[in-house]
């Protein structure tokens, strides 16, 4: 990402990147704890709530104690606590009057002493880069992160049938390796696609999740100060926006406007 003197400050900290504590609660156990902990209670509970008072959305002290004792949460954790530190200075910022680069690099040092380091070490390195854009470092060459990308693990969320391995799951949900046997099926509506609930073939129904797992993470979280997941989920309603997109580009890049191209 280039930076320049107007480049806002919410773009220079979280670079157009998801944010995590956006998610919800029980969408990070299903995806990344097996679905341990999840509760309708839980539907609606945000990370950054989860993470202030674990006690209270988990009350089997059992089953809590496994879950913080293991690396995706922690990893987890940590992004949240970034996320919020973020947040909380670029409010503090904001009511300064500081809302980009350029209001930065003329602040004075008490308001710049009122964020904490990392985001202070981010937007100076930023408005540096901005005030001197010819100084710009050589690209780090990212060894290795194509193939991993390319070499992505796939794994999916299905729901159980009525019996004895759907009750030990508690959440009637299991995890499977490899693509789905069926996945989600779309009927055209308009100018749009939408979900079609009516087809379903005989078998496996189709998934609630898909998940891309990448060993050294994915393109937006390569060069960010905090230790992101490096799992990539897929609902529906993702997968439909993908089909569109698809399409399009299908269109665009065949030379008869036809569909002879298949985007993989």
């Amino acid at each position: 990402m280039e930076f320049t003197p107007s480049t806002n400050i919410e773009d220079v900290l979280f670079k157009g990147r998801v944010r995590v504590n956006e998610m919800r609660l029980n969408d990070f156990l299903t995806r990344e704890l097996d679905g341990s902990g999840v509760a309708d209670t839980n539907r609606s509970v945000l990370l950054e709530e989860f993470f202030k008072d674990p006690t209270k959305y988990i009350r089997d002290k059992g089953a809590l104690n496994e879950m913080q004792a293991s690396g995706r949460y922690l990893s987890m954790k940590r992004a949240v606590k970034g996320e919020v530190i973020f947040d909380e200075d670029i409010r503090k910022l904001c009511d300064e009057g500081v809302n980009n680069l350029l209001n930065w690099l003329v602040a004075t040092a008490e308001v710049k002493a009122t964020v904490h380091n990392s985001t202070k070490h981010s937007l100076d390195a930023a408005a540096e880069e901005a005030r001197n854009p010819t100084t710009k470092s050589t690209p780090e060459k990212l060894e290795g992160c194509y193939k991993s990308v390319h070499n992505a693990r796939r794994s999916h969320a299905e729901e159980l049938p009525d019996g004895v391995e759907r009750k030990k799951t508690g959440t009637g949900m299991g995890v499977r390796e490899g693509k789905p046997e069926q996945s989600w099926t779309y009927r055209k509506a308009d100018d749009a696609i939408e979900k079609n609930d009516a087809v379903q073939q005989i078998g496996a129904a189709p998934p609630v999740l898909m998940v891309l797992a990448s060993e050294k993470g994915w393109p937006y979280s390569w060069h960010t100060i905090q230790d992101l997941p490096k799992d990539v989920f897929v609902n529906c309603e993702v997968d439909r926006a993908w089909q569109t997109v698809k399409r399009d580009l299908t269109k665009w890049f065949s030379p008869h406007g036809g569909t002879d191209f298949t985007p993989e």
